[in-house]
């Protein structure tokens, strides 16, 4: 008979639990190698990662919004564009009540015609009958006078011989300076009529027609301000005022009638942090999203970094959030093609330069 036997109950115990142990210890050190192994995955992943900087921003125009109002204060005749339309620099986008404007314009221009006829009648002196008929009344006096001296002259005779009277001598002397005094005078409207203007009266007269000129520019500036005019190629984003609506011109109270911008390119007006301005260039790369538009990227680059920091401009509504952090304006440009609304509130996400990244390893 063979002396082999089988293990009692406590032997199979005793080798099962030692064999419990073994394999435990085993899966022990393969689960701490592989959390090891991942471990340090995970860290070269990170650092391969560059660390975004993001911040809460705003969509804009590349013009920015442009608020355009009148330079005074009336009622709007017409505005002639709806939100959306596309407008081109120099058109007219509404028209004041102006019909006070333009006659007074017309009035101006009225004046400054009658000026410019003072001015050329003072250069141009008498006309040529004027002239004639000066020139004519100078004959008629050198006639007179010289008729005059004949008779006296014969006069004078006769009082030698003594057939006259003293009296009549005398009357004859008085007749005969008269019509030389006469003659002087004609001689003189002659020349008035027949020579050039007058230094003092030409000049007179050519401020007279500046000074109407000026008041014809002023009126017309005061009437072409009542077209507003678009000053860029764009679209219209926003209309504040209708026509027959009443608008002023307040330094203290803005009253825009349109808001336009140029949305062929868009932009982003990023706040970032105070604690990662030094992270910041231009040029770097960078994308944006929207609640709205899911986890779509948007991408762009960095146009403008601001040189002051300042208070927060876009505020995320989130209950944790500091609003006595200082940030620094930045501006994203975003690729063609990105059609994003005006106004709406994104996050941004500026991607760092390879040199930084490089330095986080």
């Amino acid at each position: 008979m063979s002396n082999f036997s089988f293990p009692t109950l406590k032997g199979r115990v005793s080798l099962i639990v030692g064999l419990g142990i073994v394999l435990l210890t085993a899966s022990l050190v393969v689960a701490s190698r592989r959390t090891h192994e991942s471990s340090a995955a995970d860290t070269a992943s990170v650092h391969k990662m560059p660390l975004m900087i993001a911040g809460p921003g705003r969509v804009e125009p590349s013009s920015e919004d442009i608020k355009i109002g009148s330079e005074l204060s009336g009622r709007l005749k017409v505005v002639n564009v709806e939100e959306g339309d596309a407008i081109r620099r120099g058109q007219v986008l509404a028209e004041l009540e102006n019909a006070d404007y333009r006659a007074q314009v017309e009035s101006a221009r009225a004046n400054v015609i009658a000026k410019q006829a003072v001015l050329r009648k003072v250069i141009n002196g008498a006309r040529r009958q004027e002239r004639d008929e000066a020139w004519s009344s100078v004959n008629e006096a050198k006639a007179v006078m010289e008729n005059a001296k004949s008779e006296l002259r014969r006069r004078q005779e006769l009082f030698s011989a003594g057939v006259v009277s003293r009296e009549e001598l005398d009357r004859y002397a008085r007749e005969a300076d008269v019509a030389q005094a006469k003659y002087e005078a004609a001689v003189q409207q002659h020349a008035l009529v027949d020579d050039h203007a007058r230094e003092e009266d030409q000049s007179l007269a050519e401020a007279d027609l500046k000074l109407s000129q000026a008041q014809l520019d002023e009126a017309q500036a005061r009437y072409d301000k009542t077209f507003i005019r678009s000053p860029i190629d764009g679209s219209v984003l926003r209309k504040h005022h209708r026509s027959g609506e009443s608008v002023s011109n307040s330094s203290t109270v803005p009253d825009p009638i349109l808001t336009i911008g140029d949305r062929k390119t868009l932009r982003v007006r990023v706040d970032v942090d105070e604690t990662d301005v030094s992270k910041v260039s231009v040029g770097q790369r960078a994308y944006v999203t929207a609640d709205a538009f899911g986890k779509q990227k948007f991408w762009g680059h960095v146009v403008r970094v601001g040189q002051q920091l300042g208070p927060k401009n876009v505020r995320t509504d989130e209950p944790t959030e500091k609003v006595d952090t200082k940030i620094l304006e930045t501006l994203v440009e975003l690729d063609p093609g990105s059609q994003l609304p005006d106004g709406l509130r994104v996050d941004a996400f500026i991607v760092p330069d390879a040199s930084e990244v490089a330095q986080n390893r």
